[in-house]
């Protein structure tokens, strides 16, 4: 039996979607891996801790320092579920922690803002990405090849356990859109894109939790069309909701943190055509006039709109298609076979006592500043730094993703932390 221990901030979006998916897929396949979860805070929405301990997983919350130790010490392998959030830096800085064997699951496309600490890579005995796309990350590119012979690449898509097949569906033109609406994610043109689309009574059903309403909303006053977006909210029932669309319009921020995209690849499994900009992780997944169609502005959006409006047959074939090619490319089984591999690759390495503060620095806001690309910004003296082309995007603004603003929730009492917040609230 091998033991793997996953250390995450919590269980929620993408990384609780991945977790349960290969916690369920090892439980049904009668592997002999056995995973053991800790999630670092609380969780606030219990869906996906609910399917992990019913097969049997042990999810233990917020242990104690000595609790945590006695894990590691107990597992074969830790595995590492990252992105830069505070609590997670915090942990792995805040304590000296027991030789492991550290494989890094990293849920985050590094090549923009949050950047992935070389050190992390260096580090980790396996370092796996969720998208090929991370490979192209500047950090990565310049490592040496005794590194780049441990990264890989496995995607963190759950399955699609309990989504329906594609019916014969060529009814009219049925537009929604599933995900975050923070606009570090979502794209901030976004109804700029829709409103460029000249077909009576056309609107957009975005399925998720209500973040920016007010502010889109009042875009799309601007624009002339104040009904174009219909606010679903955030369901449990997603397979009930994407039933009700035929056509994903699926537009990011083109520096937007995600890889796998689980909400895209669940959407394509139902065989809803997607619309999607042609970012880094995007365009791995849609195969450009085959399993959906890639935009590169409000014209092409529109067009493409009317296009899959007047040629239903066209669409019920393309949605067909990227039904049959997700369910292969990303299945359970083939992340849980690949995270295998790499378990089993492992098990014949010395653990090792990894010094955390190396990588991420001594303190808080030094822990922030090791995932910012653009560190130049934030100066020493707690001061913004808008000199030499430095640029604010929206990324900088968010209360959570790992901004100044997150760790400063977390460390309130960090001088730098707290001025470049209130810094930044003045630019805004």
């Amino acid at each position: 039996m091998i033991k793997i221990l996953h250390i995450t901030a919590h269980l929620g979006g993408g990384v609780g979607k991945a977790l349960s998916g290969l916690v369920i897929q090892s439980a049904s396949s009668g592997s002999d891996i056995n995973h053991t979860i800790v999630t670092l805070e609380e969780q606030e929405k219990p869906q996906f801790i609910e399917l992990i301990k019913s097969c049997g997983c042990e999810v233990i919350a917020c242990p104690t320092t000595k609790r945590l130790n006695e894990l590691i010490e107990a597992s074969d392998i830790v595995q590492l579920e990252w992105w830069n959030h505070p609590v997670t830096i915090k942990t792995l800085c805040n304590q000296s922690l027991p030789a492991m064997r550290l494989l890094v699951w990293c849920h985050v496309s590094g090549l923009y803002n949050p950047i992935i600490p070389n050190g992390l890579i260096y580090a980790a005995q396996r370092f796996l990405f969720t998208s090929p796309c991370s490979l192209e990350a500047k950090e990565v590119l310049n490592l040496p090849c005794d590194v780049t012979e441990r990264i890989g690449v496995v995607s963190s898509s759950g399955g699609f356990e309990g989504l329906p097949w594609p019916k014969e569906n060529r009814d009219s033109l049925a537009v929604g859109y599933i995900g975050s609406l923070n606009f570090v994610k979502l794209h901030p043109r976004y109804v700029d894109f829709l409103s460029a689309v000249n077909i009576p009574e056309f609107k957009v059903r975005l399925i998720g939790d209500v973040t920016n309403k007010d502010i889109l909303e009042q875009q799309c006053v601007q624009s002339g069309r104040p009904g174009i977006l219909e606010f679903r909210g955030y369901t449990r029932d997603v397979a009930s909701e994407l039933a009700s669309i035929n056509v994903l319009a699926y537009l990011l921020n083109p520096e937007h943190y995600g890889t796998t995209e689980n909400a895209l690849l669940e959407a394509m499994a139902m065989g809803i055509v997607p619309i999607v900009l042609d970012n880094p992780a995007e365009r791995r997944i849609v195969d450009d006039s085959n399993t959906g169609l890639i935009v590169r502005s409000p014209d092409e959006f529109a067009e493409a709109i009317k296009w899959l409006s007047g040629n239903p047959a066209d669409r019920q074939r393309m949605g067909s298609q990227a039904a049959k090619s997700v369910r292969e490319r990303f299945s359970a089984e083939k992340m849980e076979a690949a995270l295998n591999g790499h378990y089993q690759s492992m098990l014949s390495m010395e653990k090792r006592e990894i010094v955390f503060t190396e990588i991420f620095g001594a303190g808080p806001a030094e822990w922030f500043l090791s995932c910012q690309r653009d560190r130049a910004i934030f100066a020493e003296d707690g001061s913004i730094n808008l000199d030499k082309g430095n640029r604010l995007g929206y990324g900088l603004f968010e209360q959570t993703k790992g901004t100044v603003f997150h760790f400063h929730k977390y460390f309130p009492g960090n001088r730098r932390l707290e001025k470049w917040s209130k810094k930044l609230l003045s630019l805004k």
